[in-house]
């Protein structure tokens, strides 16, 4: 145990470990010493920031606080922490069941363990990070909360009502960034498309991706989780005219039959969805979608299952995950549904889904081979220097091995021309 020092572990999506950088970077500022995700925690205090979207995450994040709850039986751990996703929505159940831990926190005022620790908050570096990405590049969370009513989500009621940033806000915070060194931006929100309209009564997100580009050192910026209802298509013309926004757009589309986009509330239909997915191929060239399908959902038939393989095999997603069905508490799901498809059928729908994926992944990736693509090198490992394309985002899609022919540098761009394609990375060499 070594006093002074505080292990951090996040848990979850990319909006939680901004959270965990914007405490870490309080923590410092009084003193203390911050490990992010330490292979071997050996703090004297701990910091858990949970996840608790759908049960499979719930899961991790208890074993998780156990896990460091038990080391605390132990006397190998002073003090624990919990705070997030799942801290916000059972807060009550996990103080009952867990009383090892000092005290928790929910999503929005973990602010507070800054000042049961005796120590200040700084108002002066509200927005300041202490990075946990490699340090060419970081996450952008633009606004929080959502005002969709998806009947499967249980995200609102954990978050609240859609909350924008100010656009100079935002600004600001990514000219700090870039005198930090980060040249690669991947914004990122419940719902990127909504955003402004809280703040502003319009779409704002075209405006923002815009005002942000002309920022001098912002090489690359891409778009994490947009909604298709109401889709801002000027941001269309922005990804295509303006160089430093990636070609790449990742947006959650969970099905296509209607009687399931109908069921999940998702207020668009099959038709809608194919005309968007045109329109974003045709105004934007070589847009790499990345989407999301959701697979077991109450009343999903056989039929509405092979049309969304079908709708699969024929649009060819550049990227795409899935994953099963979970029944949430309080959702409207939860009122209304039962959770009627089993879970082994999910099971064997998402992996024969996912096993059609990889084949087309294999063929996008072998389209590249012969081309020169501009790469960003994230690491160096034994064999190879790896890296990404402007259509790749860190942890959720491919990489680019480039063989070691050359000494490159972490965190700069190369030209690389592709060799060999696998179903999920690329292999290459950099162009002399």
């Amino acid at each position: 145990m070594v006093n002074n020092r505080i292990d951090v572990v996040t848990l979850g999506c990319s909006k939680n470990l901004v959270d965990s950088e914007l405490l870490m970077r309080q923590l410092v500022a009084n003193g203390y010493t911050v490990e992010h995700d330490p292979e071997t925690p050996r703090g004297d205090i701990a910091v858990i920031n949970t996840c608790g979207f759908i049960g499979d995450a719930k899961e991790e994040s208890i074993n998780m606080i156990l896990s460091f709850a038990e080391a605390k039986k132990r006397n190998k751990l002073k003090k624990l922490f919990v705070m997030g996703c799942l801290s916000e929505r059972y807060r009550e159940e996990l103080l009952e069941e867990i009383p090892e831990v000092d005290r928790f926190y929910g999503k929005f005022d973990w602010k507070g363990l800054i000042t049961d620790l005796g120590k200040s908050y700084y108002k002066e570096w509200e927005f300041d990070r202490s990075l946990s990405t490699p340090s060419h590049y970081a996450y952008v969370k633009i606004s929080e909360g959502c005002d969709r009513t998806c009947s499967y989500c249980s995200i609102p009621l954990i978050t609240g009502k859609y909350k924008s940033r100010p656009v100079e806000e935002i600004e600001d915070e990514i000219r700090r960034l870039v005198i930090k060194g980060v040249k690669e931006f991947q914004f990122i929100a419940q719902d990127l498309t909504y955003y402004g309209l809280d703040l502003y009564r319009q779409m704002k997100l075209p405006e923002l991706i815009e005002r942000v580009s002309d920022i001098e050192g912002v090489e690359w910026i891409r778009l994490h989780y947009a909604y298709p209802t109401h889709f801002p298509t000027d941001l269309l013309r922005v990804i295509r005219e303006r160089e430093n926004v990636c070609n790449y757009l990742d947006i959650a589309l969970q099905h296509i039959s209607d009687h399931m986009l109908k069921t999940m509330r998702r207020n668009i239909t099959r038709q809608q969805t194919i005309d968007l997915i045109q329109r974003f191929r045709e105004e934007v060239p070589g847009i790499h979608l990345r989407t999301t399908m959701m697979v077991g959902h109450p009343g999903e038939t056989e039929e509405d299952y092979l049309e969304l393989l079908e709708f699969i095999e024929k649009t060819r997603f550049e990227r795409l995950g899935a994953f099963p069905y979970s029944h949430e508490e309080d959702t409207h799901n939860y009122r209304y549904y039962s959770d009627d498809v089993p879970a082994e059928v999910k099971q064997q729908r998402m992996n024969r889904l996912m096993e059609l994926q990889e084949g087309i992944a294999l063929s996008v990736n072998e389209a590249k081979v012969g081309e020169t693509l501009k790469v960003i090198v994230d690491r160096e490992d034994p064999e190879f220097y790896v890296g990404r394309t402007e259509f790749d985002s860190p942890e959720v899609d491919g990489e680019v091995l480039i063989d070691k022919s050359r000494v490159l540098g972490i965190g700069r761009f190369y030209d690389v021309k592709i060799n060999a394609a696998m179903p999920f990375d690329l292999m290459g060499t950099v162009s002399v």
